[in-house]
């Protein structure tokens, strides 16, 4: 048919827009008491969270966080630094990580029996002499104080019991030992497929002092799913055996245990807010986060960013108190601590792991390093639709284009001191284009966090003159 007038096409932009790649998010993995939970998540199977009440909805919470270290988590991202998302890993299977507690008599007070913080409710049996009990008619059940608790019912064939016969399973967290959580760091490869979002944070508070841990957690971060890289946090013990509870044994435990990864950040000692103890690594966790939000990209370091302690600990609950000189020789052998000195207690410390032997900037400074993994990790998410795409020059020139574009954004707003992508012609030979091979070179250069000022001082005669002429 003949057309006559004036016409509008659309045709779809030649340059990519990015795509959106959240900073700072942990995977934090261990147990938690999954028997309390009111919509537990799958043992083993990433799990993520908005807020406390979700995190307290899927995982349960207990204030035993000896027992279950995923509750220190909880704890410290959603209610101290009140930042979000997190993604939980959750290793104790209620279902099989368990021991059965005999039938035995107890005593009703006040129409309660009071069982174990440990107890599984759908194991539970209730008898009055031979009879079972049926939940819902006779008896309620729920958790009150972290403690599974029996309320009989009234109109139920108990009401007026004295004791009751009562079995059940209770969760033996002891089973979620550094074999099962070093094999359950695999679970980050799941993150992509089943949420939606790639960690840029490997968090195991309790567990990542011990070398296998914490070996598993470097090699994940430096290839999630083969290609997302994120960093692993990492404690050093406290333990006066075994450990380091000074700060002078700090730097050779870390070389000891081979804790010098450039995927790695290395934290020591615990850290304290009134009576509860937390691990260094699950606060640098909201400390990491919480800059990221701030400053929308993870170009600033999280040092002389405030924790939420009042004070530093060791596993035996001895205080940790470092001068400047003292943590800072601990910085010099690559670890994150902790300082009171200006202002209240501060993340100090700007190398990872890798440092003073790996002497590559882009390795050691955490800030640096982070910002080449965002760049590398938002360009997989950017280009991966144009995979499988047919290899012409418009295809190149496209994803250039784009890559540059977002470059010289980062560019204008501080985030990089410059960048730009090339073709190389020496680094695509034809054997490489033929099989459909595109090698793109990317130069990023993120600002280096200033470690240090120096003022210089002299005492000028000329003022003298000049004041009293």
């Amino acid at each position: 048919m003949a057309k006559h007038g004036v016409f509008v096409l659309e045709q779809a932009t030649s340059a990519a827009t990015p795509a959106t790649v959240e900073t700072g998010v942990p995977f934090f993995i261990g147990a938690s008491p999954i028997q309390n939970a009111d919509s537990p998540a799958t043992p083993g199977v990433p799990v993520l969270c908005t807020s406390w009440n979700e995190a307290v909805q899927k995982l349960g919470y207990s204030d035993d966080w000896a027992t279950y270290p995923l509750c220190e988590a909880m704890y410290s991202h959603f209610k101290l630094f009140n930042v979000s998302p997190a993604i939980f890993c959750n290793m104790l299977d209620s279902s099989t990580m368990k021991s059965a507690v005999a039938a035995a008599d107890k005593n009703v007070v006040n129409k309660k029996v009071a069982l174990t913080a440990k107890a599984i409710p759908g194991s539970v049996v209730v008898k009055n002499g031979q009879n079972t009990l049926v939940l819902g008619t006779d008896y309620d059940l729920y958790f009150a104080d972290e403690v599974l608790t029996i309320e009989v019912l009234s109109g139920g064939s108990a009401y007026s019991a004295t004791t009751l016969n009562v079995a059940f399973d209770e969760v033996t967290p002891a089973s979620v030992t550094t074999n099962v959580v070093a094999g359950g760091i695999e679970a980050v490869d799941l993150c992509m497929s089943t949420i939606g979002l790639i960690p840029d944070l490997i968090v195991a508070p309790g567990y990542s002092d011990n070398t296998g841990v914490a070996a598993v957690m470097a090699a994940k971060a430096e290839a999630i799913n083969g290609m997302f890289r994120a960093k692993a946090l990492i404690d050093l013990s406290t333990a006066a055996t075994g450990g380091a509870d000074t700060y002078d044994e700090v730097i050779a435990l870390k070389n000891s245990n081979n804790f010098t990864d450039e995927n790695e950040i290395v934290c020591w000692p615990l850290v304290k807010l009134s009576d509860k103890v937390f691990h260094l690594s699950t606060q640098l966790a909201g400390v990491i986060a919480a800059t990221d939000a701030e400053y929308a990209a993870p170009h600033v370091s999280p040092s002389n960013k405030g924790l939420q302690c009042d004070g530093l600990v060791t596993a035996a609950g001895g205080e940790v108190i470092l001068s400047l000189e003292q943590a800072n020789i601990l910085n010099g052998g690559g670890v994150v601590t902790a300082l009171n000195f200006m202002g209240g207690f501060k993340a100090w410390g700007n190398y990872t792991a890798c440092y003073p032997t790996n002497q590559d900037v882009k390795d050691y400074f955490i800030s640096v390093s982070r910002m080449v993994d965002f760049v590398g990790n938002t360009l997989i998410r950017t280009f991966w639709g144009k995979l499988d795409q047919p290899m012409n020059r418009r295809l190149i020139d496209t994803i250039l284009d784009s890559c540059n574009i977002w470059l010289n954004g980062l560019t204008g707003s501080g985030y990089i001191l410059g960048g730009r992508c090339e073709m190389i012609d020496a680094e695509n030979p034809e054997t490489n284009l033929m099989a459909g091979i595109i090698k793109l070179h990317v130069f990023v250069t993120p600002p280096s966090p200033m470690q240090e000022l120096d003022f210089v001082i002299e005492y000028d005669p000329a003022y003298v003159t000049e004041a009293l002429s």
